[in-house]
């Protein structure tokens, strides 16, 4: 009896890691909203010290990200939907497919819209996560060390997460996610103030403002 159901829980297990793809998905888009949105906040604040544009700006990142998401993730859905009809359609002229079959097959299809809507709500909800860490606090060094700090604690989560439904290493994979998203702030603000010092410096050129 032990050695027929070892073999029925190996199945189990790896079912279970077909089904958790989705959830791995994501979460990455989640990280996706998380970090292009913090990103684009701290660029705008390196440049604009007041709440209204730290904020306006993350909105906007939201708005333009999940609708970018749910654009690309339903072309490519609706792509791999048609060449699953198309195959199904093949195989049925052939007679290799009985009835039972076929509804088991078409009901396996992929969802373009309810992949896109997820695609856009996962971007969504990670975005948020900046917007509402910088909504509420007016000092702009705090807002932006409360934004470095929600953000962090943040993708330490998602990239915990991420290495449990991948099984990969925890700890390799919350360094690589946390160390990735300090770059991106600290290079998109690092480079919006030297651009912002650069334009100013411009301007101030008596042959440019001639």
């Amino acid at each position: 009896g032990q050695t027929k159901r070892a073999p029925e829980q190996e199945v189990e297990v790896v079912d279970f890691s077909k089904r958790a793809q989705w959830l791995r998905a994501a979460v990455l888009g989640a990280n996706d909203g998380l970090l292009s949105t913090a990103s684009l906040m701290m660029g705008v604040g390196a440049v604009r010290k007041d709440t209204k544009s730290m904020v306006l700006s993350g909105v906007a990142g939201l708005i333009g990200g999940a609708c970018s998401m749910a654009i690309g993730e339903l072309v490519s859905v609706y792509s791999q939907y048609d060449i699953e009809v198309a195959q199904i359609k093949r195989e049925d002229r052939n007679g290799t497919l009985g009835a039972e079959e076929m509804d088991a097959r078409k009901e396996m299809l992929p969802s373009p819209w309810q992949a896109a809507g997820a695609s856009a709500l996962a971007f969504a909800v990670g975005a948020l996560v900046p917007l509402l860490a910088a909504a509420f606090v007016t000092v702009y060094k705090v807002r932006l060390a409360v934004v470095i700090a929600a953000v962090s604690m943040a993708l330490i989560g998602f990239g915990w997460l991420s290495a449990v439904l991948g099984k990969a290493p925890v700890a390799k994979s919350v360094s690589r996610v946390l160390v990735g998203g300090w770059l991106a702030m600290g290079i998109t603000f690092g480079l919006t103030t030297l651009i912002n010092v650069a334009g100013l410096k411009l301007s101030a050129c008596p042959a440019v403002s001639s």
